[in-house]
This record gives C-alpha cells, structure tokens and sequence, in this order.
C-alpha cells in the first residue's frame, strides 16, 4: 500500500502554548485513519496545518503529500490537491439551497453566469453518492443535522476528493446518522478514498479505521494498527497516560433527600408551529443529592424541555407548575430561574453557553455578576480571583484566565460553562449533553464534578444521547418520547434494552 501523506516533526506554537511538539503522522492511500487524543492535545491544529488554514511558514517541519513537499498558503490549496477538510462546527449557509452550498466557491457557470440545469443535475448526483434523495433545491437549514453532515461530504466529493479529514463527524447526530455516516467512509475506502478521522467516539473509531494515531500533549505518542486486536483500554492508557480502569467514578453512598424541584402537567408549543406540542404533559421531580437522567432519541422533547423550564428559553402557550423547594417557582424569564436556584447549561456550548470572542476571566462569573460587583462596578480583582479559583479547580487547561474561551479546546470550553453555573450556586443543575465531543479524560474529570456536587445535596438533571453515560452516573431516569415521559426507573434496574423497549413500544402505540 502506498503512502499519501506524511507529516514530518510538525511543531506549531501559539503565544505561551506549545501546540505541536515534533509530530509525525504516516497515512496510507484508500485507509480510514483515525487520529485520537485528548481535548488540547492538538489534533484538531495538526489538521490545520495539513489543509492549510494555517500556512507555510506559521509552522516548522515538512507536508509530505504523493510524494512531494507541500506549502499549502490556503486552503484552496490544500483542496487544489484533493485535500478536503470537513470541520466539527459544518460551513454551511442556512438559507442557501443545497446545490448552492455544494458548489459555493467551485460554481458550475459559463462567462461568468451559473449554470443551473447543470449545477442541479451534478449535485442530484453527488447526494446520490452519499444516500440522500433530497431536492437539490431545498435549504440546507430545512435538513436535519445528520443530512447537512452528508451535504458537507458531498461538497468534498465536488472538488474531487482524494484525501477527506472529518473532525467529529458525529458529534451531534444519533445512532442511526452516525452508523449511515460511518457506512460511507467504509464504502468510499472501497472506492480508494483516504479518510483521516477525528473522533472520542472509541467504539466508532474500532469499528471502521485501519489504523489509529494517538497525540498526546502535542505529540504521537503512539500508532496503533487495528489489525492486531487494540482494545479501546489499549487507546485510553496511550490517550491519558494511564489506565482509567473504570469510566465513571463510584458511586458514595448518599442517600437523596427532600424533593428540590418538582414538575407537574408541563406542556410546551413549538416556537413556530404553534398548534404542535413539543412537550406534552410531562411530571417529574428529582431530589437533593441525586443525579437524575432522562434518556430518549434525539428530537423526543428533551431539549425543549430543559429551555422552556429555564425561563422560558423555549417555545410558546407554556403550561404547567413547578415547586423549587417545595414553593411555587416564578421561572418566567432566565433571571427569575435563576434566582429561583435553577440553572442550565446548554447542550449548544459555543452559540448560548460562551461569549466565545472573550476571556476565562470574563465568561466564568457571567451568571452571578452580582457577587463580584460594588454596586453597578464588577470588581476586576475579585473578578480574577473567582476564574482563577474555577480555572485550577475544574482543570481547565489554558495559558491564564485572560485566554479566549473561541481557543480553547471542547472539553475545556465545557469547564468554563460548567464554572459559570457552579460559580452561580444553584440549587438544581441542569445539563444538557455536558460532555458532547468530549475525550475520555476529560469526561471523567465532568463526571466527578457531577457526583461531587450531588454529594453537596445539590440536585442534577443530566440530559444525555449517550446511554451508557446514563447508566454510568445517573441515580434514576426518565425515559421520554415524542414530548412525553413514557417510563421511569431506577438507574440500577436499567439497561440499554429497558430503555429503548419503553420508546420503541410507545412509538408503536401511538401509529
């Protein structure tokens, strides 16, 4: 099998931060290569430097690509070669069709006017390729986000792609988009395209790639090949450093207290199709020092859920009751809830959770600017001692407090949202997916801070698309289902199986 592409003692450096350290990554033409490691470990940099956004010159070592030392200026460069670059955050417009956004950049036009019989047709072809049947002509922002994933490769697949980087591909899809998207890359090695894959997903990475690099702290620590029986604790000790021989901590015996928050007859309109209900007539109650979960497929209500509680955050002709402290709660606007001891951390981290263009310093006391103001002045002394405190207890892995949370891996952008809330002390948590496009390492780390504040007689919501998640550091869940709560049960009588028997039966029932 011939080599495509070598990277050779690859050092890349940002002020005080030394992001590649000498790495070196060999790739073989028609593989599927995934590339593992740790939130900051500077996966997502070294594919910068191979596509081009960042070029010649801002690094030192050498591209090696078909056998030829590159100097990628741009990406048009990159992608002149066939080196296409898919991004975790999709680069996609809305409101433009989806044969607009395939070819946007790349026009299908003669003298300068666009061809649109031609650019239809083309794209009709290229959706084919990837398993879509939509209308080339349909907004892209009307798909859904496992279909807008697929309209990103099949915008690779116009420029002639021999080389296709995806950087956490199924991050936010569920099951069933990510095992068709996983399909593709298998079908497109069958077709000698090489894929280099990002992802924390250990049991995807196992499932489809050939071989597997693991960087660490800024350098290959290790190249593992798939071939020869690498378990994922095999990718886990080279990815931390050490054996994490259990995922999720131990659970303290901690008996949970009085109810902290109890939900009754909540149902919520869509924002914009407002005779369909979103959440429908939902109760629950969770308690103080107990981590309850509630499980269900991606577009159940759970979302919804969370961000109508969380003043009101979501949707309209709201209805429904809600005790904090065994009083009635006022969480009709987000500073009323969170005075009412609620807060929410969303699962949509970079637009609602970050001011993302501002520091650590700045974005840690958001939700309580109260406690380190005098009067109507925020005290920037106290101000820094309180990211500082948040900064070293949660880990956050950054140059100082004065580092933009935008450079800033994932995991350590889901600490600074964590430090918000904690800094504000609510009384009940609400997480929604809090460790989405998360390692390992770093999942542990949240998960201890959840059982941490459990043990404080704090109450937590987790709301998560991963059930072994669930499972793992839950006390109790909820099971919900097209906007209804359709099964509860305690963690420890739970599995897999219960949990999705309760949705599928109540799917059947209702058609």
């Amino acid at each position: 099998m011939a080599t495509i592409l070598e990277m050779r003692g690859i050092t890349k450096e940002f002020p005080g931060v030394k992001a590649l350290d000498r790495v070196n990554l060999k790739v073989e033409e028609g593989e599927i290569h995934a590339l593992v490691g740790e939130n900051g470990a500077g996966k997502s940099t070294l594919m910068k430097v191979l596509s081009g956004v960042y070029p010649h010159g801002s690094y030192s070592g050498d591209i090696v690509y078909d056998g030829e030392v590159q100097k990628f200026a741009s990406i048009s460069d990159s992608e002149s070669r066939g080196i296409i670059i898919i991004h975790q955050e999709l680069a996609l417009i809305p409101l433009l069709s989806v044969a607009e956004n395939i070819f946007l950049g790349n026009e299908r036009a003669t003298r300068g006017v666009i061809d649109w019989r031609t650019t239809e047709a083309r794209a009709t072809e290229l959706l084919a390729r990837v398993g879509l049947r939509e209308n080339p002509k349909t907004p892209v922002g009307d798909l859904g986000l496992g279909k807008q994933q697929l309209v990103e490769i099949a915008k690779a697949l116009s420029k002639d792609v021999r080389l296709l980087i995806l950087d956490e591909p199924t991050s936010s899809l569920n099951e069933q988009d990510s095992e068709k998207l996983l399909s593709l890359l298998v079908e497109f090695r069958k077709q000698g395209v090489t894929s280099i894959l990002i992802s924390h997903k250990l049991n995807e990475i196992s499932r489809v790639a050939d071989t597997i690099t693991v960087i660490r702290d800024g350098a290959a620590v290790s190249r593992l090949d798939c071939g020869d029986g690498i378990s994922e604790d095999d990718i886990i000790r080279d990815m931390v450093g050490r054996s994490l021989d259990d995922r999720y901590p131990p659970r303290k015996p901690n008996p949970p207290g009085e109810i902290a928050m109890e939900v009754r007859g909540w149902t919520v309109h869509h924002s914009v199709q407002s005779d369909r209900k979103v959440v429908d007539d939902v109760s629950f109650h969770v308690r103080k020092g107990e981590v309850l979960g509630i499980a269900g497929l991606m577009g159940a209500g759970r979302t919804e859920l969370a961000m109508s509680l969380f003043g009101r955050s979501y949707g309209r002709d709201i209805s429904g009751e809600v005790e904090i402290g065994g009083r009635p709660a006022d969480l009709s606007t987000v500073r009323s809830a969170i005075n009412a001891g609620l807060a929410y951390a969303t699962e949509d981290r970079k637009t609602y959770g970050l001011v993302l263009d501002d520091t650590i310093r700045h974005n840690v006391p958001l939700a309580n600017l109260d406690a380190i103001a005098d009067g109507a002045v925020v005290n920037r002394k106290r101000e820094g001692e309180v990211a500082e405190r948040y900064r070293k207890r949660l880990n956050i892995k950054s140059s100082s407090i004065e580092q933009e949370t935008i450079n800033l891996s994932g995991g350590n952008q889901q600490k600074v949202v964590l430090s918000k809330w904690l800094f504000a002390d609510p009384d009940i948590l609400i997480l929604d997916e809090p460790c989405r496009g998360i390692d390992v390492g770093a999942k542990f780390e949240i998960y201890t801070v959840i059982r941490d504040l459990a043990a404080q007689s704090k109450a937590i919501v987790v709301i998560s698309s991963e059930m072994p998640e669930l499972l793992g550091i839950t006390d109790r869940l909820y099971v919900m289902n097209e906007g209804r709560f359709v099964g509860e049960m305690p963690t420890a009588e739970a599995s897999q199986e219960k949990i999705m028997a309760r949705i599928i039966k109540t799917g059947e029932r209702a058609t």
